[in-house]
């Protein structure tokens, strides 16, 4: 049987998953740490601030892998920007398929619910946001569109998406995403 994560990685690990199922007010520390087996001591040791710099990590963690997914559909240039971004959202409908509705951004629950009470995680949510956005910028310039569209596009691509997101979560159909993702397609600018 393999070893266990490290303690901390468990902790984020079960903060993640019950910030973005349930959201960050309902789930209790103690959930976590009966969800990470880790003992009460280790959440504070690894996380002074407590709850809230655990959630800071968390949203760390939903950032860096989504980021790494959406460089996966927009980093190949070899790939036509309109088959890039219909491939992403089509992705997001099969995730939310998988997850029978429960999974979808890694941090939009999250980031909703804090936006006007936890400056940090309201900030490292907003770095994450930015990082998403930049990668999909980049890739619009290198298909020669200006770089104020490109960024106006690149935002409006993931408005569209945390949209349909929960479009799609409470009425349990990937009809929003697919509509979303056409919709962004449809909207680019000739190049």
């Amino acid at each position: 049987m393999p070893d266990a994560p490290p303690t901390r990685e468990r902790l984020i690990d079960a903060a993640a998953r019950n910030f973005r199922r349930r959201g960050y007010a309902a789930t209790g520390v103690k959930a976590v740490l009966r969800e990470s087996h880790a003992p009460y001591g280790s959440l504070y040791h690894h996380f002074p601030g407590g709850k809230s710099d655990l959630g800071v990590a968390a949203i760390e963690r939903g950032s860096e892998e989504y980021l790494e997914l959406t460089q996966m559909y927009f980093d190949d240039d070899d790939t036509p920007l309109d088959v890039c971004i219909e491939r992403f959202f089509l992705g997001a409908a099969d995730l939310l398929i998988a997850t029978d509705f429960e999974d979808a951004c890694p941090i939009a629950t999250i980031a909703g619910e804090i936006a006007s009470t936890d400056a940090a995680m309201r900030a490292a949510a907003g770095r994450a946001f930015e990082s998403w956005i930049a990668v999909v910028e980049a890739r619009l310039a290198r298909e020669g569109i200006t770089r104020d569209t490109a960024r106006r596009c690149a935002v409006q691509l993931f408005c569209a998406i945390e949209g349909a997101f929960l479009l799609a979560r409470t009425t349990r159909s990937t009809e929003p995403l697919l509509a979303a993702g056409a919709g962004v397609i449809a909207a680019l600018p000739a190049t």
